[in-house]
């Protein structure tokens, strides 16, 4: 599969890797290509471009980008290169602002997430929210005592949904689908509860699991 990743940070290299471990193709795309220099030196199967190459490059783009950018990104990126694609949103609306207690502040409400305005913005595209709810050191097939972990996913397309969830299976997780667009109001919070062991504690190596009955 041909996958365009829009971002140049640790989660867009974390995934990008992932996908090429796979087997797949990538291609990053980034302002400034100088901040991949050295994982494109230390990855030399991956291609390196402008978030529009990527996008047009990409059967399934991943949107991997700081929350405050996701719009200029995806204006970058460019919305006919992205109409009709999956983009995985992997993004969380962290606000510019220090953590309470290692509790992070965002900067959206309960009632709209930033996917939700994401998709008013771009209607064409099929979002699908998924790797948003753990850190970038496990986001690719997790060696965790307690099994595969669990992500949570939404979106208002299906077929999305499905191709995703393809990907999470290869990547080493269960898959929860949460059902519609407005679940991400709920999940998007889930970095928040993630994140705190990890700014009280300084403990990251751990994902969420559901447990079904």
């Amino acid at each position: 599969m041909k996958v365009g990743i829009i971002g140049s940070g640790v989660v867009a290299e974390a995934l990008a890797s992932g996908f090429l471990k796979h087997g797949h193709q990538v291609v990053l795309g980034t302002r400034s290509a100088d901040k991949l220099a050295a994982w494109v030196k230390a990855n030399p199967d991956s291609q390196v471009g402008s978030m529009a190459e990527a996008a047009a490059f990409g059967e399934v783009v991943v949107l991997a980008v700081k929350g405050g950018a996701t719009k200029d990104a995806l204006t970058l990126a460019g919305a006919g290169n992205l109409a009709g694609k999956v983009v995985i949103d992997a993004t969380n609306p962290i606000a510019d602002l220090p953590p309470v207690n290692g509790v992070l502040r965002f900067f959206t409400s309960m009632d709209e997430s930033l996917m939700e305005q994401l998709q008013k913005a771009f209607p064409a595209v099929r979002f699908v929210k998924a790797f948003n709810s753990v850190g970038n050191g496990q986001m690719v097939n997790p060696a965790l005592p307690g099994g595969r972990p669990s992500m949570f996913i939404c979106g208002n397309d299906d077929a999305a949904k499905q191709q995703v969830r393809g990907i999470l299976d290869q990547f080493g997780w269960d898959t929860e689908d949460m059902g519609k667009i407005e679940a991400a109001r709920a999940i998007e919070p889930l970095c928040m509860l993630w994140c705190i062991p990890g700014l009280l504690r300084n403990e990251w190596s751990h994902a969420f699991k559901v447990l079904h009955a």
